[in-house]
């Protein structure tokens, strides 16, 4: 009896929106007015069908980060750099697996940034759990004596975000690569924390050589206006590589040490990251299949580095092959984050939809959400990674979208 009056209950509940969860708590749909310009699947593939430019796909990657595709924003990176496949032979990886033991990345990395003034981590742009991880060294590295966070992918110049530290969120303008939710994520954790948070990109339009140097120089102007305090640097690519750059002579990290004399502790964790096609991962990432991030040390527990003919990084980082929970890459739900899965078939708008979680008090229409997905239909799974708190759900299809809010305990 009970059940049959909760189901008409239910039923009556979504004709005048209302719904119930798994735990019986009634939850208010609202229509609202909204817009995004975050893009859905089938808006990716359209614009690549109509690009021409030769960096289309890296272009198409970045957007699937934003968006929390991250098995796509792979794909799309293999499209934009193409890998083949390689091995080492048995013997070879037996040699390897002799002179190398594997440990724990974040415990080494915050072992040795204690010793160190400045650290300098990098990403590669399209993969957001680079952006995760950097985020799980932080409390660690406040604890440490770190107070400044510089990144390089922030507005700076005429589009410095300069509210960012009051605010303590991002919001849509704070910068390009930014607006993916584990970007948000990293910087929200940064600032709810303590650091404070500068950008260091190149105000004027340069590059190679020239744009090393201005990062560089803009970072040494943060440093030398608190000289005693520990910087940790966050940056793309290659600008993390010490010693000598066969096209722009020295990299950001290089022009900060020759400009400040201070010699950063440089992370590199994109060369041992998976690919897209997991048979073109690097033959040492495949060796050791490591099933947490993590570095290699050698008999003298000195760490495996990153090198590139005259160029280095002091620790290369090997992250684990990702799995995928309904689609979702399983890095997603790790650490202080839970599955919250979220009940579409009460949504009565079209479909596909996206639906983005923001932390509640931050301004919807200009935040950076919590996280992002894209389902195909109302019977789809959902889940989204949230840490315990209070959000607002917005679920859209580009034309009506719906609003409630979810509190996960």
């Amino acid at each position: 009896m009970y059940s049959k009056n909760l189901m008409k209950l239910c039923f009556f509940s979504v004709l005048f929106g209302s719904f119930y969860s798994c735990s019986e708590t009634p939850k208010t749909i609202e229509k609202i007015e909204f817009s995004t310009d975050y893009k859905f699947h089938t808006q990716i593939q359209q614009k690549l069908k109509k690009d021409t430019v030769v960096w289309k796909y890296q272009i198409s990657a970045a957007d699937y980060a934003t968006k929390g595709d991250y098995k796509n924003a792979l794909l799309q990176w293999d499209l934009a750099m193409p890998g083949r496949e390689r091995n080492y032979t048995i013997s070879q990886v037996d040699s390897l697996k002799a002179l190398y033991t594997v440990t724990n990345a974040k415990e080494f990395i915050v072992a040795e940034a204690a010793k160190n003034q400045v650290v300098i981590i990098n990403e590669a742009h399209h993969n957001s759990m680079h952006r995760m991880f950097t985020k799980s060294l932080l409390e660690d590295l406040y604890t440490a004596g770190y107070r400044y966070l510089l990144l390089e992918a922030l507005g700076n110049g005429k589009y410095i975000d300069a509210k960012l530290n009051t605010r303590k969120y991002p919001i849509q303008k704070t910068g390009y690569y930014t607006k993916d939710p584990q970007f948000g994520n990293l910087i929200r954790t940064a600032l709810e924390l303590g650091f404070t948070i500068f950008p260091y990109e190149a105000t004027e339009n340069v590059n190679g050589k020239q744009r090393e140097i201005a990062q560089a120089k803009n970072i040494k102007k943060v440093i030398e206006n608190d000289p005693k305090a520990k910087f940790l640097i966050h940056c793309g690519f290659d600008h993390v590589l010490e010693g000598k750059h066969r096209s722009w002579e020295k990299a950001m990290a290089e022009r900060l040490k020759e400009f400040t004399g201070i010699d950063p502790f440089t992370i590199h964790q994109v060369m041992y990251s998976q690919r897209g096609n997991i048979t073109y991962n690097h033959p040492m990432s495949k060796a050791f299949n490591v099933k947490n991030s993590s570095i290699l040390l050698d008999k003298n527990n000195q760490p495996y580095k990153y090198t590139r003919r005259e160029t280095w990084s002091d620790i290369a980082v090997f992250h684990p092959t990702t799995s995928y929970i309904d689609t979702r890459p399983n890095w997603l739900f790790a650490n202080e984050n839970r599955k919250v899965m979220i009940d579409l078939k009460p949504i009565v708008i079209e479909f596909p939809v996206m639906i983005l979680a923001y932390k509640k008090g931050e301004v919807i229409k200009n935040a950076v959400p919590v996280d992002i997905t894209e389902a195909e239909t109302r019977t789809s799974i959902c889940n989204l990674g949230l840490q315990t708190g209070s959000y607002e759900i917005v679920i859209t299809n580009g034309k009506e979208s719906v609003i409630f809010d979810e509190v996960v305990k």
